[in-house]
């Protein structure tokens, strides 16, 4: 079959691995119409569908056989886990048991040096280790007391264990089978059986004969050309634009604010990869019906729950909390729902150790290159500076109720949101470059402008900024008190934590005020 994908490779400059993982991708559009066909009342159907086009995706296509079976065996692991131990430690061994399989996997990628390019098992052994580790997680709950749960457990517990087959479905749910959207096990049950549109303000406005409301397959279709386009964009421009040119002497001839100024467009082009292949996957997830999230003020479908980006928001963002949690949002819910709120002791409040385990395990399960460690270690200072300004200099700018905002308000908005994309850029570096070597590299040619900016608002808050805007709060009466949206952001509510980064130096040293 390669010889289908060798002229398309070469045309346009791509790897053949590349060419079919996307082939997959728009494969799966097509496919999800008929997956919506199989009648709701026949799921074994639609679970030996979604297995049969894995097989199809993995075997004849991609030809990644180990990959397959390597899968299943966590696949299979985590079925019998699940369903034989009934102690407490049972979702941690489900945990261990994947992550430790994925972490092997990762360093032979890194031993082996194979680039992004490459597809080989991590990528999708990273979607499935979300997916196994919830799961176990729901079985759990579902064991356990409906008081001793909080909202979101007890929606997702899992009461009548499946069959093997349809966790085989589950687990094998095409569309995101090769690089996301994760879903929970619920989720999936809901989309087989189509509970979720069984209500009746849902079945007025279904297609005649079915369940799923009218509107699906336009949002699906916008998403596979905005998909479409922003890959063009990518093999056009990305050789030319990227973070690796950074590291080349044309680059280094330039002068620092060209180099400075080149580098943000290229981070928009090293980020247009991902945006590419998530909103293709999410358009293909949104045929077979999964992100229904209700109707809008027109009566219009909208179907937002499988988004994994807002793209907008990350490159145009109001600040950088925004940018953060507009980024691979699925990874970010299974970290605070099966990691952050799991390792906290029961009857406390989480506080930096659980923190400093979610961010380890978030770290482990993008990787081992120290490009990546780099990163989001950074991610914690930055995530510190960008809290110092938010909490002494925003309360001061913020208009009066009534009032429109100052030229003074407007001049820290677009500040900010300059700010925020130029330290992305700079922290994503190192993610993108792997090594500490090249990281460091790109930083030298770019003048250490991140660290200039972060380090010097922190040394600036920490010797004395904090309490001088404190007292210029006070004195205007806005002074804020623990837990207000002006305060230190320590009482953030677990649904609006990022958990993709470390803890904020200042949660561990906070300055003096």
């Amino acid at each position: 079959m390669d010889a289908l994908f060798l002229p398309l490779a070469d045309a346009l400059g791509a790897s053949v691995d590349q060419i079919k993982l996307i082939s997959c991708l728009l494969i799966a559009y097509p496919l999800g119409s008929v997956f919506v066909r199989i009648p709701s009342n026949q799921p074994a159907l639609k679970h030996l569908f979604n297995i049969a086009v894995s097989l199809f995706f993995f075997f004849p296509v991609l030809k990644i056989y180990s990959a397959f079976f390597q899968l299943l065996a966590s696949i299979v692991g985590t079925y019998f886990i699940a369903k034989f131990n009934r102690s407490p430690n049972m979702p941690w061994i489900v945990f261990v048991f994947v992550m430790g399989h994925l972490t092997i996997n990762h360093v032979i990628r890194a031993i082996y040096q194979l680039s992004y390019e490459t597809m080989e098992v991590t990528g999708p052994q990273m979607v499935l280790t979300m997916k196994l580790t919830t799961f176990a997680w729901n079985v759990w709950d579902g064991r356990r007391p409906t008081e001793d749960l909080d909202k979101w457990q007890q929606a997702k517990r899992i009461v009548d264990f499946p069959s093997l087959l349809e966790f085989l479905g589950y687990s094998f749910y095409f569309p995101g089978m090769l690089v996301g959207p994760y879903l929970d096990f619920p989720e999936y049950r809901e989309l087989v059986n189509e509970t979720l549109f069984k209500a009746a303000e849902v079945k007025a406005k279904a297609t005649s004969g079915r369940n799923i409301p009218l509107g699906r397959k336009r949002v699906a279709y916008r998403k596979m050309t905005l998909g479409l386009i922003l890959l063009g964009m990518f093999v056009v421009l990305g050789p030319k634009f990227n973070f690796a040119i950074a590291l080349t002497p044309e680059f280094a001839q330039r002068s620092i604010l060209m180099r400075i100024a080149l580098f943000q467009v290229y981070g928009v082009f090293e980020r247009i990869k991902y945006y590419a292949i998530w909103t293709l996957t999410e358009g293909a997830s949104i045929v077979t019906g999964l992100g229904f999230t209700g109707f809008n003020a027109a009566g219009v479908s909208t179907w937002e729950g499988a988004a994994n980006v807002k793209i907008m928001e990350i490159e145009l963002p109001s600040n950088f909390k925004v940018l953060l949690d507009s980024w691979n949002m699925k990874t970010n819910v299974w970290l605070r729902e099966c990691v952050y709120k799991r390792v906290t002791p029961k009857g406390k409040k989480p506080g930096f150790r659980s923190s400093m385990l979610t961010f380890l395990t978030s770290a482990f399960w993008h990787g081992v290159s120290g490009g990546y460690y780099l990163s989001f270690l950074s991610g914690g200072f930055i995530t510190s500076a960008a809290r110092l300004v938010r909490t002494n200099i925003r309360p001061l700018l913020l208009p009066a109720p009534g009032q429109s905002p100052s030229p003074a308000k407007h001049l820290y908005d677009f500040v900010g949101t300059v700010l925020s994309t130029m330290i992305l850029n700079y922290a994503a570096a190192p993610f993108m470059l792997l090594t500490v070597e090249s990281s460091f590299a790109a930083w030298k040619q770019l003048g250490y402008y991140g660290h200039i900016i972060v380090g010097g608002g922190l040394i600036f808050f920490y010797a004395g900024g904090t309490k001088y805007f404190r007292r210029l709060q006070a004195k205007r009466g806005l002074a804020a008190s623990k837990g207000t949206p002006n305060g230190s952001g320590a009482n953030t509510p677990v649904a609006e934590k990022n958990f993709t980064v470390p803890p904020a130096f200042d949660k561990v040293m906070p300055p003096q005020k």
